[in-house]
């Protein structure tokens, strides 16, 4: 580079160079082929071997990942004004791409959405997701630590700028997954609190403890439990695929395997399912989702079960009484299991998984049945889902016709060059 910058620079090998330049965004330990000595989580910027600028990273001393891309264009400079852009680009998408899906008469799809979804962004490592007037924020690299004041006071200006939503009046750190471990970070929770004079100052209260808080999505209501549910509270990117559920269901008896707090089974009730059975094997989450059920009216229409789903839906298969009494048969089966894999090396035992729960969906299954199932792991993309499904309804000796083939909702986008920010797909068939 001809001119100075203020940055420590880190040089890659030309393999490095190549896959940098192939669009990726991140630089592995393995490709780095001169460190500098800068502190954990400073900016740093990226060299090839012959001195090429690549672009402007964040350093991270002890995760495989060395540096992830924030910036190609040399002409950057990092501060405030840099992360006021990017949180107001990020929210000025989510506003086109969410506002005119909105339900008539109900809440905007903006009130519950995730806000910040890391690398997507921009912001490598920061997740931010908006639920009415509270974020919660999940940092989990050594850069978006470092950074945390800046990146929350511009996503808190981003939304204090749109007039079409709710003050935020809190926002909660979920601090706390392990994978903060891999680089060099604490784990920690709870409210987070600006400095006095920082850009943020003010915009926050000084203090509150309340974790429980009531959101709208697709027109129904949910009480989030910000601490203590998984991830930041709530599964977002799943909410248009249960509105498709919601359209399938009038009429219909359903089944909602690995339910959490019951959102797919709620949107069935409320689209008009003539019964829905919820089964998760954590009674905390059927207790929500029963809650759930009772704020919104739809208690009269829903059952909850704490199980093992696989243990559930062998001892159905095996026993048609026991079937009978839990509403079944059911014409709509949802499964919306964790991710079986989180890494290329268990891939073939994750696609085992999926190939037995969907076997045993199908089994159920009626002809004339709908089935809706997904994957929520980059490892297992949509082609190997179908394969395993296919495999499922081979051994049920079911013949499926695909109806739809979804993804994450758009408030989670796709980057073509990073493949790892898709990791959601969701697919509907009918038993014919």
């Amino acid at each position: 580079m001809k001119q100075p910058r203020p940055y420590p620079r880190l040089t890659v090998t030309k393999k490095g160079e190549r896959w940098l330049s192939s669009g990726h965004l991140w630089v592995f330990e393995s490709d780095v082929a001169e460190q500098p000595p800068a502190e954990n989580g400073a900016i740093v910027d990226v060299l090839g071997p012959g001195g090429a600028y690549l672009g402007t990273g964040l350093l991270s001393h002890e995760s495989k990942i060395r540096a992830r891309i924030v910036s190609r264009n040399a002409n950057d400079r990092f501060d405030q004004a840099f992360w006021d852009r990017k949180a107001a680009w990020a929210w000025g998408y989510r506003r086109t791409v969410l506002g005119p899906r909105s339900l008539p008469g109900c809440e905007p799809d903006t009130a519950c959405c995730r806000v910040l979804f890391s690398e997507a962004d921009g912001f490598p490592g920061m997740t931010v997701d908006r639920y009415g007037d509270v974020l919660v924020a999940q940092p989990t690299t050594a850069g978006m630590d470092r950074l945390r004041p800046q990146v929350y006071a511009a996503v808190l200006k981003a939304l204090a700028e749109d007039p079409s939503g709710p003050a935020i009046r809190g926002l909660y750190e979920r601090a706390d997954g392990t994978v903060r471990e891999k680089e060099g970070l604490d784990r920690h929770q709870g409210w987070w609190l600006p400095e006095s004079g920082s850009p943020a100052d003010g915009l926050l209260p000084s203090h509150t403890t309340a974790t429980q808080v009531r959101v709208q999505e697709n027109g129904i209501t949910y009480t989030v439990d910000l601490a203590r549910s998984q991830k930041t509270g709530f599964f977002l990117d799943q909410k248009y695929n249960r509105r498709a559920v919601g359209r399938l269901a009038p009429g219909r008896r359903v089944l909602d395997c690995f339910s959490h707090v019951g959102p797919f089974g709620l949107n069935a009730a409320k689209g008009g399912a003539e019964f829905v059975r919820c089964v998760d094997i954590s009674q905390t989450a059927c207790d929500l989702a029963l809650a759930n059920a009772q704020t919104n009216g739809l208690v009269g229409t829903m059952a909850f079960t704490c199980a093992n789903v696989f243990e559930y839906l062998d001892a159905l298969i095996a026993d048609k009484r026991r079937l009978r009494e839990d509403g079944g048969p059911f014409d709509l089966i949802v499964l919306d299991p964790p991710a079986f894999t989180k890494s290329r090396s268990t891939q073939g035992r994750a696609l085992r998984g999926y190939r037995e729960i969907n076997n045993q969906a199908l089994r159920l299954l009626p002809r004339g049945g709908y089935l809706a199932t997904c994957s929520c792991s980059q490892h297992m993309p949509a082609e190997l889902l179908k394969q395993a499904v296919a495999e499922a309804a081979h051994d049920a000796r079911v013949t499926l016709r695909q109806v739809e083939e979804r993804q994450q909702a758009p408030d989670h986008p796709i980057l073509l060059d990073v493949p790892e920010t898709h990791y959601l797909d969701f697919l509907i068939f009918q038993a014919v």
